[in-house]
């Protein structure tokens, strides 16, 4: 029969009433207990722990409830400490002053708690605190009392501290009530004792202090315990030194760390020090743990731990139990620590050793679902709540639910439910939740295919047969004569992969993956180009098993893979350059959800704000990978129907201003910090500009086109900048351009960010990198060729202070609305156009083939006819100067009837159509030319209107 309220409440004011006769038993003379009866009895009610200590010790009532301790804010449990121990001189003393400010706090915090008076984040960071600040404590007062002895550690002149590492829950920020504390100790360098009376080596004296430090807060006494201490897992385990100076610890993580490890240090903090030994560890652990390109070994390594979780949970019968049962506690853990060992090396914000802000992070980043994390939080918390709860009843280390009727009552009393019953509903939906995302995360085995489906395909990947035995294997999927070409390319390929040297769980993985991905491929019309497409991608990332197992993990990232090699042999260039680029396809409707035209840059904004300012090596790769990340998602878009072809070179060209404007800030802001400021630059201004020309001039950018770029400054002082290394103002300019030139062309593991041209500024290679604004404006007006002003109608500002933006188009306005002699115009465009077809012409002497941009009636011929018109009529008709892409420029010329409208429309028609073919050959691999004679109407017509113009 089940408890009701009014049941619960009668039981438990029982309990309540023998703990405080036995309070008032062991006191018969402390008149003022009788004050505090009516605080007491719900706590006493509720918590054996709480009802023994304040027998055992009621002057924590006088602390608590006459002085206030329990109602005030939550103390700097540091700096009482200090206080507390300032004067400890004997050992004894010190563990009975730990002992018992222990006993106050986690009194003081077991009331707030089973009260509801805080919340369990609250409690789960104030436990965390108290238990940094004991262990902080301890280690400080054995560190110099030790030192009084030996002298202080030194090193290269240094003195050295011993750094605490917190694991668990612990180094998480989210330490139990009632827990083991997991604890690594380890010291900066080696050396020796100097200042005491006897040298000892640093080893020596650190290995005391871990000593000492263990005992103090884990030998039991008459006043307890402070914390059970547990050191196994520093390296080598218990057999290891207790102690490790750094380079010892990296030698162990770099050469003999194991998965679990790895998982362990995910949530490793130093509790005791903040300072550049800190930092100096952190980068010594940062690659173990989170490795550099995304990780989908991790999901193996935790699967692997679960399995081992599960069978201990059968073998020790522990049923109903919230930590490592099914949707328990660390099924939650599990979750969150996969997608950082999968992610955290790239994206800093996921080595956060807290697992609710882990959380919070995933759901911003979408991740998870914003309902599923919101959810999964939820639970999570009321686990943590629960499990407080057990462990604040009697200040046990415990995890399963209770047997005994009177804590079922309890734990129903303090998770605000009538009965043990609805608790356990509750309980059970949030666990089945857990569970669920667990399973759709990592499971028991990859879900790949059904294993009869591939079975052939697997003997024919893994068994050496001959012709006769592989090729009736192929001919299910394919006809006879494909079969035999597709079976000789993979007898090749198979071939080669088993002489390459990938370890282990390479191997393994590729033989897993391999057969689904084969599947795949014989599904395709196309399987023979798409097989060899496909083995360029494999080649690149056997070595790479996290790439293999990306893709065993991932049916949907295999799908996409194949699907995107499939459209496009470019991609699958890309993707064997580039193979970071994986990591865009694990989510299909971000890989197809292209980013607006004008949020690049605030996505490449958000993108450069994990990045620490002071790692350029980081900054300059990270640029390249969201360049090539978002190049990627366009293509994904263009060959796959998303994404109009008419929109493609639109956000090609939005991402390169877009990365233009990153690298000119980035580069700015090293130079000032380098510098200082240019004399005469105000505020936000930099007194520079990017002028594009050219394809991004034109807003007409294609995959893989190179920048063509001008840069100008308006600075007139020659007065020095105001850095300490100060240098002429003018030179600063010159070493801006230099330093924005690196950013762009230095190759890192993702390449170079653009291939940028700076011949078109003025005198070309000749000039100097970046030109005065009035020099430049000189240069066009005095010095320039023709060719260089046809050039100047697809100029364009990219980036620029707004004044010198219009100085700029001022300057362009002047030189292009010039009066200039017709003939001479018409002669110079002709030569150029004759001399440039002569050079670059792929075609030139061979009739049946057009090159689409150099042949005649191709992209370059309606070019030069726009930028003839415009040099022609400018002079009468500015207007023609507003735009710089071809097709807005013919609207204009008809508007101002300087043109027949059909040859606006057979220009405007032709250059589109060549532009979105030539899209079209390179996303397959191939040079922009057309062999099919779908084009020749067009390139007659654009050849007669030529004829008409220049002949």
């Amino acid at each position: 029969m089940t408890a009701t309220k009014q049941d619960i409440l009668i039981m438990l004011g029982k309990i309540a009433q023998d703990y405080w006769q036995q309070l008032i038993d062991a006191h018969p003379g402390n008149d003022s207990l009788h004050r505090h009866q009516r605080a007491l009895m719900p706590v006493f009610a509720l918590s054996d722990f709480i009802a023994r200590s304040c027998i055992q010790d009621p002057s924590l009532l006088t602390l608590l409830l006459e002085e206030g301790l329990l109602g005030a804010a939550h103390p700097d449990y540091a700096d009482e400490l200090r206080t507390q121990l300032r004067d400890v001189s004997e050992e004894g003393a010190l563990h009975d002053q730990l002992r018992q400010y222990r006993r106050l706090q986690m009194v003081r915090l077991a009331w707030l708690d089973l009260t509801n008076q805080q919340d369990i984040e609250t409690s789960l960071e104030q436990v965390s605190l108290l238990a940094d600040a004991l262990i902080s404590a301890a280690y400080e007062w054995c560190y110099e009392h030790l030192a009084k002895r030996y002298g202080y550690p030194r090193a290269e002149g240094q003195q050295q501290a011993m750094l605490i590492i917190g694991m668990g829950k612990l180094g998480g920020g989210e330490l139990n009530f009632s827990s083991d504390i997991d604890l690594i100790f380890c010291y900066p360098q080696q050396g020796e004792t100097e200042g005491g009376k006897k040298t000892l080596e640093n080893q020596q004296f650190f290995t005391k202090v871990g000593q000492k430090l263990i005992s103090a807060l884990n030998q039991i006494t008459a006043q307890g315990q402070v914390f059970r201490v547990d050191m196994r897992l520093r390296p080598f385990g218990d057999s290891g030194p207790l102690v490790m100076h750094f380079a010892a610890l990296e030698d162990y993580y770099q050469e003999q760390g194991r998965e679990w490890e790895r998982y362990a240090m995910v949530k490793g903090r130093v509790i005791n020090l903040q300072d550049s030994a800190t930092e100096e560890l952190s980068a010594i652990l940062r690659p173990f743990v989170f490795r550099r390109y995304i990780d989908f070994s991790a999901i193996d390594a935790l699967r692997n731990m679960k399995a081992l979780i599960s069978k201990e949970v059968r073998r020790r019968q522990l049923t109903d139990n919230i930590k490592l049962g099914a949707g328990g506690i660390r099924e939650v853990e599990f979750i969150v620590q996969t997608f950082q060992l999968i992610r955290g090396g790239r994206e800093q914000d996921l080595q956060h050793p807290s697992l609710l802000t882990i959380l919070d992070v995933l759901k911003q980043r979408e991740y998870l679902q914003v309902q599923d994390a919101e959810q999964l939080r939820e639970a999570y918390l009321f686990l943590r709540k629960t499990e407080h709860s057990l462990q604040q009843f009697s200040d046990q280390q415990t995890q399963q639910l209770p047997e005994e009727q009177s804590d079922q009552l309890r734990l129903s009393q303090v998770m605000g439910f009538d009965d043990y019953a609805a608790f356990v509903s509750e309980l059970n939906r949030h666990m089945a939740f857990i569970h669920e995302q667990f399973m759709q995360l990592i499971g028991d085995e990859p879900e790949t295919q059904d294993a009869e489906e591939i079975s052939d395909l697997v003997d024919l990947w893994t068994l050496p047969l001959n012709d006769e035995e592989a090729l009736p294997l192929l001919q299910q999927f394919v006809c006879q004569q494909k079969s035999e070409e597709l079976w000789q390319k993979l007898k090749v390929f198979a071939e080669e992969m088993r002489q390459r040297s990938m370890g282990k769980r390479g191997r393994e993985t590729l033989d897993k993956l391999m057969p689904c991905l084969l599947h795949l491929v014989l599904e395709n019309e196309q399987a023979q180009q798409l097989l060899e497409r496909m083995m360029v991608v494999i080649k690149s990332i056997c070595r790479r098993t996290t790439y293999l197992e990306l893709l065993l993990e991932n049916r949907g990232a295999m799908e996409q893979l194949v699907r995107l090699c499939s459209a496009s042999p470019w991609i699958a260039q890309q993707i064997s350059h580039f193979p970071i680029l994986l990591d865009e396809l694990l989510n299909a409707a971000h890989l197809y959800e292209l980013t607006p035209l004008d949020g690049y840059g605030d996505e490449l904004r958000m993108s450069m704000l994990r990045i620490p300012e002071q790692d350029l090596e980081a900054q300059m790769e990270a640029l390249r990978q969201f360049k090539l990340s978002q190049q990627l998602k366009i293509a994904a878009a263009d060959v796959t129907g998303v994404l109009p072809v008419m929109e493609v070179s639109d956000h090609l060209t939005f991402l390169a201003e877009a990365v233009i404007k990153e690298v000119v800030l980035d580069a700015w802001q090293q130079m000032v910090a380098r510098y200082g400021r240019p004399a005469g630059v105000q505020g936000d201004e930099l007194g520079f500009a990017v002028v594009a020309y050219g394809k991004l001039g034109g807003i007409e950018l294609g995959y893989g086109s190179d920048l063509d770029l001008v840069f100008l400054h308006n600075c007139n002082s020659q007065q020095q900048t105001d850095g300490e290394k100060a240098i002429e103002s003018g030179n600063f300019y010159i070493k801006l351009a230099q330093r924005i030139m690196h950013l762009f062309n230095t190759k890192t593991a993702s390449g170079d960010l653009y291939e940028t041209d700076l011949r078109l500024r003025p005198s070309g290679n000749a000039g100097l990198l970046v030109c005065h604004v009035n020099g430049f404006a000189e240069y066009q007006h005095q010095e320039a060729w023709t060719w260089e002003h046809q050039a100047l109608v697809r100029g364009r500002v990219v980036f620029a202070d707004t004044s010198l933006a219009e100085e700029f188009n001022h300057i362009r306005k002047q030189v292009l609305c010039q009066p200039r002699e017709i003939q001479k115009l018409r002669d110079d465009v002709r030569q150029m156009r004759e001399k440039m077809r002569e050079h670059l012409s792929k075609t030139r002497h061979d009739d049946t083939a057009f090159d689409l941009k150099q042949g005649r009636g191709g992209i370059a011929d309606i070019e030069f006819l726009v930028q003839f018109w415009v040099l022609a009529h400018s002079a009468r008709y500015p207007q023609l100067c507003e735009f710089s892409d071809n097709v807005r420029i013919l609207r204009t010329l008809e508007i101002h009837e300087i043109i027949d409208p059909d040859w606006v429309n057979v220009l405007t028609q032709a250059y589109l159509i060549y532009r979105n073919a030539g899209h079209r050959h390179t996303l397959a691999g191939e040079p922009a030319i057309d062999t099919t004679g779908d084009l020749n109407a067009l390139q007659q017509q654009v050849s007669h209107i030529w004829q008409q113009v220049f002949e």
